[in-house]
């Protein structure tokens, strides 16, 4: 079962006690959010809410802002997607690190540091997990070693998006040829990807001769059924809209 992206149970009281109060818009908290980033590395866990809340005292005091906090925070967003996690995260980021820029000036411009390069790489893998892309956000992400530092601090996050991805794969399909799924999965030892399929996902591995498919078991989301829509339009109704049409001065 995929958790939520706002909902943090395993929460520490001082945080919740900072968030829900004054002390939230205190710059002397920052090294207290700081800290729970780095617990969140450690421990897999992910609070959206403490997060974003760094950020903004970050856009309010742009001098505490530490590059490495940031780029671990949008690569624990990126563990859950398709969330807006991450989305929300950047738009809190300085305006120079934002992806995308308009002209070339900007583009050249956005390139004179270390942290603007990072941040716009992880934009750049969060824009393939959420068009659906991921046997190219794998080769994107094995094809820089500048991939490998920026998620290395966050414990198990290759493991952390192949869940993902396989919730979101479970809502779309039925079945699904193996050579597929190990692209999308990026896990190419056969034996490796079946015991993720049947002890991770709880789907079935079906072979017949050297083809093999895995089958993903009904739910609400890749049932097949069918929708029918009635109106029913009573008379009185057409003559409220006659009568209307009389009341309009010509």
């Amino acid at each position: 079962m995929v958790v939520a992206f706002d909902k943090c149970d395993t929460r520490p009281a001082n945080i919740e006690a900072i968030l829900n109060g004054l002390d939230r818009y205190n710059p002397e908290t920052t090294t207290v959010f700081q800290d729970y980033v780095v617990q969140q590395c450690e421990d897999r866990s992910f609070d959206c809410y403490a997060n974003l809340a760094l950020l903004k005292l970050y856009q309010f005091n742009p001098h505490l802002l530490q590059p490495e906090t940031v780029t671990n925070v949008l690569v624990k967003a990126l563990t859950v997607f398709p969330s807006p996690a991450f989305s929300l995260c950047l738009a809190l980021l300085p305006a120079y690190t934002q992806p995308f820029p308009k002209t070339e000036a900007e583009a050249q411009a956005a390139q004179t540091s270390d942290f603007v390069e990072s941040v716009q790489k992880l934009a750049h893998l969060s824009s393939l997990l959420e068009s659906a892309q991921y046997a190219q956000f794998w080769s994107t992400l094995n094809s820089d070693d500048l991939y490998a530092d920026l998620v290395a601090d966050v414990a198990g996050f290759e493991e952390l998006v192949r869940i993902r991805i396989a919730v979101e794969v479970g809502k779309a399909f039925r079945e699904i040829n193996v050579e597929v799924l190990e692209q999308w999965l990026d896990i190419r030892n056969r034996e490796a990807l079946e015991k993720f399929v049947t002890e991770v996902c709880t789907w079935e591995v079906e072979k017949s001769g050297s083809s093999t498919v895995i089958k993903v078991p009904t739910n609400k989301e890749n049932e097949a059924r069918s929708e029918v829509k009635s109106e029913r339009v009573g008379v009185d109704m057409f003559g409220r809209v006659i009568r209307r049409g009389f009341e309009q001065a010509a």
